[in-house]
């Protein structure tokens, strides 16, 4: 699914020589090339403040601690998703709400979103699923009619950008309130390890998150907010910092393999290309920039699981994200779920599945993978 050895070759030097220098130094933690790393991304985003920490969940649960959040208070997310995004707020004994996605892009559907507030909502998480930004025109605009926090979870989609209906553009994960990503290998900007960040603009809840990410220390010994241990170390800093200047490139990348796997798709009874925002075909004025974390089909003819039998017989890895909604996994399982609620993420966790997706893709390898999904659904 990822060519992380392919993409190593690029950088090589420069991370085998930060990697040896970390060594030599011996700041494993909080070192000077964590603190490079930090300024470069606050640069690349454009927001005030990046807190690196120790992975994407981290970053989640770290945003929601920061802004306070009781137990009992509603968080608003999307159903099809990966499990960390409500997995950190039932850790903080918060109250999660899920709701269900839209058919075409597959991130959280609005009107769904507007059903669920209740007087004690108090915060909604997005989730750029796959690469794209969720509708934050919308988004933003419920959150302040109800006076609500906003948490992206950007964990998919850094490099992405959305552009707002007054045409002013912003990069995911630096819109709401704050927001938290990923460094996980196989991310459009991944580490060779754990990794994960929160940004923000709210100078005083900055203040708040370096705190908690440091066992509530601002001195150290002297702890004055309940913190956690979630830091970055160096060498996983060297690796990000190697990286960074490259990610529009691995995003164009991707988006250019992205055009080349839809085009071959197109038209093509039984399969549903993702909604690809900007560009020549499947444009949606309301998103933006998708950086294709994954590169997700939907397979309408009941026949995805034989396709996926199939690739594998192929050797050509694919994914199926995710194959059972959060609404019925067994630790998330709330009698206040009807199924009718969730229509759409019961249609696509039977027909989603995702083909490989990086930026060593070639020609080659692309028209294999495309001649063998449409020869195989062809047939059926």
């Amino acid at each position: 699914m990822v060519d992380l050895k392919g993409q190593y070759q690029e950088i090589k030097e420069q991370v085998n020589n930060g990697i040896a220098s970390v060594l030599e130094t011996s700041a494993y933690i909080n070192g000077p090339e964590v603190h490079a790393f930090q300024a470069e991304l606050e640069n690349y985003l454009g927001v005030k403040h990046v807190i690196p920490c120790a992975n994407g969940t981290d970053a989640l649960q770290i945003a929601m601690m920061g802004l306070g959040l009781k137990p009992g208070d509603e968080v608003i997310t999307a159903d099809f998703t990966f499990a960390a995004t409500v997995e950190v707020i039932a850790v903080l004994q918060l109250t999660p709400v899920l709701v269900d996605v839209d058919l075409d892009t597959f991130n959280i559907n609005i009107e769904a979103l507007e059903r669920a507030i209740t007087s004690k909502t108090k915060a909604i998480v997005p989730v750029h699923l796959f690469g794209q930004c969720a509708n934050m025109d919308a988004v933003l605009e419920i959150a302040k009619k109800n006076n609500l926090f906003v948490i992206e979870d950007n964990a998919q989609a850094i490099g992405a950008s959305h552009k707002f209906k007054d045409g002013s553009v912003k990069k995911a994960g630096t819109m709401g309130h704050v927001g938290s990503t990923s460094f996980f290998p196989s991310k459009n900007l991944g580490c060779y390890g754990d990794g994960g960040a929160i940004f923000t603009n709210d100078d005083d809840l900055a203040h708040t998150i370096r705190g908690i990410v440091n066992h509530g220390m601002y001195r150290r010994y002297y702890h004055d907010v309940v913190g956690v241990n979630s830091r970055l170390d160096s060498i996983q800093a060297v690796v990000l910092r190697a990286k960074l200047p490259l990610l529009d490139s691995y995003c164009e990348k991707r988006r250019s393999a992205a055009r080349k796997y839809s085009k071959a798709f197109l038209g093509h009874e039984n399969i549903v290309v993702p909604k690809m925002a900007n560009d020549s075909f499947e444009i949606d004025q309301n998103y933006s920039c998708h950086v294709f974390h994954q590169y997700t089909l939907r397979i309408t003819n009941g026949k995805r699981d034989e396709l996926a039998a199939f690739l594998q017989s192929k050797d050509i890895p694919h994914g199926i994200y995710y194959p059972v909604p959060l609404h019925l996994q067994e630790a998330y399982k709330d009698e206040r779920y009807k199924e009718k609620e969730f229509l759409v993420t019961n249609q696509l966790v039977k027909e989603v599945i995702s083909l490989p997706m990086h930026t060593e893709l070639d020609d080659e390898q692309i028209n294999y993978i495309t001649e063998a999904v449409i020869g195989f659904v062809n047939d059926k």
